[in-house]
Formats: C-alpha cells, sequence, structure tokens
C-alpha cells in the first residue's frame, strides 16, 4: 500500500468535523480557503478566495 503526503496551507471555514464509518474508521471533513494575489485587468492587485472541501480517511 502506497501513502501520499499532502500539505495544506490556508484558512479553516469551520470546524472540523470527526465521525466514524460502522466499521469504526474515523472520517474527518472540513473546509479550506486559499488565498492568492492576481491583477485584475487594469493592473490592480486583487485577492482570490479558492475554498476546498477536504475529506481524510483514518489516522
Amino acid at each position: 500500500m502506497s501513502f501520499n503526503k499532502i500539505i495544506l496551507v490556508g484558512n479553516l471555514g469551520r470546524d472540523p468535523e470527526l465521525r466514524y464509518t460502522p466499521q469504526g474508521t474515523p472520517v474527518c471533513s472540513f473546509t479550506m480557503a486559499t488565498n492568492e494575489r492576481r491583477k485584475d485587468r487594469s493592473g490592480e492587485p486583487q485577492d482570490v478566495a479558492t475554498w476546498f472541501r477536504i475529506t481524510v480517511w483514518g489516522r
């Protein structure tokens, strides 16, 4: 079995929700926003937020 390592940098949208499957496997769900500064058409900087829905299974 292989595992992926992911590093997340952002802001939580709300408290994480922890629940368990009927087999006892933990599942944690949360939302996270990342911010990126871009220039608009007139050249002015603009902050753009991208939201992610994340679900983590297992340990």
